[in-house]
């Protein structure tokens, strides 16, 4: 975190602050004039340059629906000299052990992401499978209003339990996730963003959520879910679970975790989608910041597995072990039967749909924008609300699921066709509900069912009359109303599947006004209204693509949906960004762009930096360090060498907050100011200063000093950074923005173009780079 809380806030991480819990706060102070006081009692603690600016970006985020601090991650390398002995001593067999272990990894997250995925199948079909199943049966007996009871009292006791793990067990779990995830492997940390508990929340909390009749889908949540198993393994378990294994220790640092939970992620739409190719893209379209080959190939093999294992649990339930859960296979909307031939008045309907898809796809991530500021006033009330809001949410998503369908009229069965019109059954394309023997009601047919069977009703082939025109018309504004007001509430709640229902539905209209002249079945129509619903709500282009043709099974309708993607986003890009990349900047997340602003080539680096910059001698007494930490919540401290050490005063490098803390802790400190370097490298490895996993870690009220203990030194170069990376003061802060992103940074030292000057001028952090803080330093920038 950088200099300063932001003021509307200072309260709520007071606790944070004082307690020196790891903050992202980078060697920068909120109160020059204390550490001027400070200075002229050390001289070992000094203001390199004497700038007074400050930095008043929020150090809080909403993660979930709640609010939390965060911090940034060090996905940098940190070269000192307890690192370079143990990357010279260490042998093959221990290089070959990492290799091993990490393709070990993730082949753990893809059958552990695999076997969830399947775990959260099986269960939503089984509940709401009966739930449904129950009311069909009560209305076929004319028992009308004890239907309606029995559905809606199911649908608020289900409701009522996810929003109850959310509220109290897990706020970080709300939502899609996808967000919080993108934000995390761009190099944005909160407590509790893959924690344990939100795992758990996340799997059961989305299950009960889904089968509650909510309109949203599981596929985001499994994104999160993924990301957290990579997490949880990728850590060396947890130690406040009690899950701890010793030979993961290899990966106790940002840079290993960042790639496993890349691959998580990947697996997570894998396991959603059954879409293994399509997981991959996703990971590196939307998700990863940053991308190499050899991720790639993991990734891959991640995916790979997550198939594998769904495909065999798929063929175990084929023979009706699993209950009510279905036959199909791997794909999940098989329209390859449909003749797919298509001509110019087709390509026409598809710029209609890419124009259509871009401007309702704006329009909706405008207003879930809007309304994720009204849960957010909500969700502060406390849990309790939370839960109301969440149960008023399914009472009304109930009223209007087996409300409207008595607008419909009843239709008689298709004489003839490929569906058989069964109307007792309790999934399919065609339900009774209150009509008698051969006849059913459309609308039933797509409200009264769980969402996948909706979609397979909506993109169902040969079956161009099945819907009337005014009922595609309530479902789609019903639809498309229920999901904006259903994001945002405290459950896991995906947006793919309300995307995917309102762009099919809209889809078929468009397919069933140019049915006279096109030979593109309306099933098609349906499938390519979702594509550009999700083009112009999602930004995606290629990723999206190959989800859809893996769900589809239709290789020909390929040239199409490119094209349809292509227009959507196109259009949509002309109103807001994508709808992920809004909740993102909405949360508060200070995300790095991988393009820096405009008016960022209107400033140099040291325009922006923040101080006054407290810095520690290499060989520093105990006391000042202690001072330090107990004053600042700053997670890196310079470190200057001046004579003896030196004959001119330069920069050794940065040191970390918590390596600091390790070696307090350790207390091997010396009465006089002279290097012990050679005897910390005997005591010490490298692992003792890996980053903790899950918890807080170690925190300066663990350590216990004795009064003596304050005039002791302590030498700081073997935990010290010695190659960070540095940028001249009078570099572009575009060029600054776009290096600190592309090598994954956390800290940026700005260095003087000048000699004779104190050898740093001050650290860059993602913050200093957010919109926020360059505005306000340069309210005039814009306009220039």
């Amino acid at each position: 975190m950088d200099n300063h809380e932001d003021d509307d806030h200072n309260n709520e991480v007071d606790d944070v602050e004082n307690g020196g819990d790891g903050e992202d706060w980078d060697g920068m102070t909120g109160d020059g004039h204390s550490w001027s006081e400070v200075a002229e009692k050390s001289m070992s603690m000094r203001q390199p340059l004497l700038r007074r600016r400050t930095n008043m970006t929020s150090q809080i985020a909403v993660i979930g629906s709640n609010l939390c601090p965060i911090e940034s991650l060090d996905y940098e390398i940190i070269e000192n000299e307890l690192f370079k002995q143990d990357w010279r001593s260490r042998k093959k067999v221990q290089i070959f052990q990492y290799v091993f272990l990490k393709w070990a990894l993730v082949l753990l997250i893809g059958l552990s992401t695999g076997v969830v995925g399947f775990f959260n199948n099986i269960a939503v079909e089984n509940i709401a499978g009966f739930k449904l199943l129950l009311t069909s049966d009560l209305m076929s007996d004319g028992k009308y209003f004890k239907a309606f009871l029995v559905y809606a009292g199911c649908n608020v006791v289900l409701a009522a339990i996810a929003g109850a793990l959310c509220a109290f067990i897990a706020p970080a779990a709300a939502g899609s996730g996808i967000p919080e995830v993108k934000a995390y492997l761009n190099g944005v940390d909160a407590p509790s963003i893959l924690a344990p508990s939100t795992l758990y929340v996340k799997i059961f909390g989305s299950v009960f959520g889904v089968s509650a009749g909510f309109v949203i889908g599981k596929e985001g949540p499994m994104v999160h879910t993924g990301a957290c198993i990579a997490n949880l393994l990728g850590q060396g378990g947890s130690r406040k679970y009690h899950l701890t294994w010793t030979w993961l220790r290899y990966f106790k640092n940002d840079r290993d975790r960042r790639d496993l939970i890349t691959c998580g992620a990947a697996a997570g739409v894998a396991a959603a989608f059954r879409a293994p190719v399509g997981g991959v893209l996703f990971a590196l379209e939307e998700a990863a910041s940053w991308w190499r080959s050899a991720l790639l190939w993991r990734a891959f093999f991640t995916t790979a597995i997550v198939a594998i294992i769904l495909r065999a649990l798929i063929e175990f339930c084929s023979s009706g072990k699993c209950g009510l859960f279905g036959k199909g296979g791997l794909i999940m909307y098989d329209v390859s039967s449909a003749e797919t031939s298509y001509g110019g008045a087709d390509i026409l309907a598809v710029l209609l749909l890419g124009v259509l898809g871009g401007f309702l796809g704006s329009l909706y991530n405008y207003l879930i924008d809007k309304g994720l500021r009204i849960y957010n006033f909500i969700n502060e009330k406390g849990p309790y609300i939370k839960i109301l809001a969440v149960v008023f949410i399914a009472v009304l998503s109930t009223a209007c699921s087996f409300g409207l369908p008595w607008l419909a009229k009843c239709t008689a069965c298709p004489s003839s066709g490929t569906e058989e019109c069964s109307t007792d059954s309790d999934s399919g394309n065609y339900k009774s509900f209150q009509c008698g023997s051969g006849y059913y009601n459309d609308l039933a047919s797509l409200f009264l069912n769980t969402n996948d069977d909706a979609i397979r009703n909506l993109f169902s082939t040969s079956t161009e009359r099945e819907f009337r025109i005014s009922s595609l018309f309530i479902f789609f504004f019903t639809i498309y109303f229920l999901g904006i007001i259903t994001y945002g509430i405290a459950i896991p709640a995906g947006l793919f599947i309300p995307v995917i229902l309102a762009g099919a539905t809209y889809g078929r209209l468009v397919g069933r006004l140019f049915s006279a002249i096109s030979t593109l079945d309306t099933g098609l129509y349906a499938l390519l209204g979702a594509a550009s619903m999700l083009g112009g709500t999602m930004r995606m282009t290629v990723s999206l693509c190959v989800i859809i043709l893996e769900l589809t099974n239709d290789l020909l309708l390929l040239p199409l949906v490119m094209l349809v993607l292509l227009i959507s986003k196109t259009v949509a890009d002309c109103f807001n960004k994508g709808v992920y990349d809004q909740i993102v900047r909405l949360k508060g997340l200070p995300f790095m762009e991988a393009h820096a602003e405009p008016y960022m080539r209107q400033l140099v680096a040291g325009d922006v930096v923040s101080g006054p910059l407290i810095s520690f001698s290499g060989v520093e007494k105990v006391g000042n360090i202690v001072h330090a930490l107990q004053s600042t919540g700053h997670n890196t401290f310079p470190v200057i060498d001046e004579p003896p050490f030196s004959e001119v005063p330069e920069l050794c490098g940065l040191v970390l907050r918590y390596h600091l803390l390790v070696l307090l802790k350790a207390k091997y400190f010396s009465a006089e100011r002279v290097r012990t370097g050679a005897e910390i490298l005997k005591r010490f490895s490298p692992f003792d200063f890996a980053k903790p996993g899950s918890g807080k870690g170690l925190k300066l009220e663990d350590i216990s000093f004795e009064p003596e203990d304050m005039e002791m030194y302590i030498d700081l170069h073997p935990i010290t950074n010695a190659s960070p990376h540095a940028v001249v003061e009078t570099m572009s802060l575009a060029k600054a923005a776009i290096l600190f992103r592309e090598l994954g940074l956390r800290h940026m030292c700005v260095v003087p173009k000048s000699q004779g000057r104190p050898p740093i001028v001050g650290i860059l952090t993602r913050h200093d780079f957010m919109p926020e803080h360059i505005l306000g330093l340069y309210p005039d920038i814009m306009r220039q």
